[in-house]
């Protein structure tokens, strides 16, 4: 039996280690999304509407984050975590939740960036209408946020597209632990390293899979946002 074949059996019969890699890694890109979301959204509407001293250096910073390398991030939380680190009796290194850590500061630089430039364009186009209306800062902010929905889950989606392909960040905080740390790229870089190409082949389609649906809703996203301001 071909290794396509092998994988595709694997898919089809429901194999367990599959499927839990598979539900652990999209509990863990989900999560640290949600968690980018609470952050990035708030922090990017702030400096799209705020001036204040500092402001361009910060937004030059944010920018520049939007391509932190995932190892330098991993060693970051590392560091944190570690039982010489501030947080190292917490206790959460080689945990999912360390891989949540690690995924949300990649994350969040993404979503905040892109969340003041999209809501910067709109404070452009309505300062003066809700300048006129009085409308005070968190009443502002809302509105815009309200306004850009369909641009800023394009956002959100690209986070959730950088969270779920993230692989050396993971496996430095997370340890590529069997039954219990592993994520679909994780054990696709392990099991190719193996040679157990059905495994790795397997969770690449699903990965892929994953990838075009993310694509699909963004652009899904971009087209109602286009008929709505039509």
């Amino acid at each position: 039996m071909t290794d396509n074949a092998s994988a595709l059996q694997l898919l089809l019969s429901g194999d367990p280690e599959l499927f839990a890699i598979v539900r652990l890694s999209l509990q863990v890109s989900l999560s640290a999304v949600l968690f980018a979301t609470l952050i990035g959204l708030p922090t990017g509407a702030f400096l799209a509407l705020v001036r204040f001293a500092g402001r361009e250096p910060i937004i030059v910073v944010l920018n520049a984050l939007m391509g932190l390398p995932p190892v330098v991030a991993g060693l970051a939380i590392f560091l944190l975590l570690s039982r010489s680190g501030p947080l190292g009796g917490l206790g959460l290194l080689f945990t999912p939740q360390a891989m949540v850590v690690a995924q949300t500061l990649l994350v969040t630089p993404i979503i905040a960036a892109l969340a003041r430039q999209t809501i910067e364009d709109l404070w452009v186009e309505y300062r003066d209408e809700l300048a006129a209306m009085d409308v005070g800062p968190l009443r502002r902010i809302a509105t815009l946020i309200w306004d850009a929905r369909f641009s800023l889950v394009t956002a959100l989606l690209a986070g959730w597209g950088r969270a779920a392909a993230e692989v050396g960040a993971i496996i430095i905080v997370g340890g590529n632990i069997q039954g219990f740390t592993r994520t679909m790229t994780t054990a696709i870089a392990l099991e190719t390293s193996k040679g157990d190409l059905p495994l790795a082949i397997g969770l690449g389609m699903i990965l892929m899979s994953i990838v075009i649906l993310i694509n699909a809703l963004a652009w899904l996203a971009r087209r109602a946002g286009e008929r709505y301001a039509g």
